[in-house]
């Protein structure tokens, strides 16, 4: 990686508890002490994402650069998805609530030692996955999940985009009552039929190791596999058990839980055939059935200097 690379940081001046301006400034002041070429491009009221998105990616493929997304999950998915469609190097300075995917490569939440390391980093081929065409990094889901971020979203917008507001949020939606889905879910080979309340999807060995999923080794190998996560059809008590577990890290040994491993799933609903709500690293999307997940054909490639290693402690 050249260490003259121009880069064009999006940024999310609403992620994290910080003052996004005083991020900014020791951005801009490490990358100028480096003399390395950069612009941003700031996400705000009269500049929506996918918009400054598209600048930034056209300016980097101008100046034969990299992207950079700084912000939360959300906001990572957006640019990374850009950049992998254009083919372009991604960056990333994480900002946001829980940095699953920043957490993963071991990029530090502080931006001038997330800045610097961006400056030593190399590229390397990250597995991202897929939802129909939709490019997740952490997770997609449908069901319940998508309801929770819907809630969770409302409270932050009160209470501040804080942990304890989005496990509170998510509890009380858990709890208020749900409709279960009922979908066929096919490999290929086999399909089941399911009632659950949610499906959920991981890409990140990360979230699954924090909640106790087996399947996190899996995940990590990097080969184009993805874990699965259907719970069966459960009271308001035992799910209140199942979240208690997940909180333990011991997800996977829950019975009203049933988690996999798998290269490609194929999901069609039983009785609507309408757009589907589908939660995808934070942010809802609707997609028309039936919803393919796999992993993307080819592989994104993030500049990085580190990674975390099985077992590590995530921090």
């Amino acid at each position: 990686m050249p260490n003259d690379l121009p880069l064009a940081i999006v940024m999310n001046a609403g992620s994290g508890h910080g003052d996004a301006a005083a991020a900014r400034d020791t951005i801009r002041a490490t990358l100028e002490a480096a003399g390395r070429p950069h612009r941003f491009f700031l996400i705000d009221d009269d500049h929506p994402i996918t918009e400054v998105v598209a600048d930034a990616v056209a300016h980097a493929k101008h100046e034969g650069g990299a992207v950079v997304a700084v912000g939360g999950d959300g906001t990572i998915n957006c640019v990374a998805g850009a950049a992998w469609r254009e083919q372009l190097p991604l960056g990333v300075l994480p900002q946001g609530t829980f940095n699953f995917f920043g957490r993963s490569h071991n990029i530090p939440a502080d931006a001038r030692e997330a800045t610097e390391g961006l400056l030593r980093g190399t590229p390397r081929n990250v597995q991202a996955g897929m939802v129909n065409d939709r490019l997740f990094l952490v997770n997609g889901s449908l069901g319940l999940y998508p309801q929770v971020l819907e809630d969770r979203e409302a409270w932050k917008q009160r209470l501040g985009r804080h942990r304890l507001v989005a496990l509170w949020s998510g509890l009380v939606t858990m709890m208020r009552g749900y409709r279960s889905l009922r979908i066929d879910v096919s490999d290929g080979t086999r399909t089941r039929q399911l009632r659950t309340p949610t499906l959920f999807v991981g890409n990140n060995a990360l979230q699954m190791e924090i909640i106790g999923l087996p399947e996190a080794s899996d995940v990590f190998r990097n080969d184009g596999t993805l874990a699965g996560l259907v719970l069966k059809p459960i009271g308001r008590l035992t799910m209140l058990g199942l979240i208690l577990r997940g909180a333990l890290g011991r997800l996977g040994d829950a019975e009203n839980a049933i988690s996999f491993a798998f290269r490609e799933i194929t999901v069609t609903p039983k009785r609507h055939r309408e757009k589907m709500k589908v939660a995808v690293d934070g942010e809802i999307e609707w997609l028309d059935p039936p919803l393919v997940f796999r992993a993307a054909p080819r592989p994104l490639v993030l500049i990085t200097d580190g990674e975390r290693q099985p077992g590590e402690d995530p921090g």
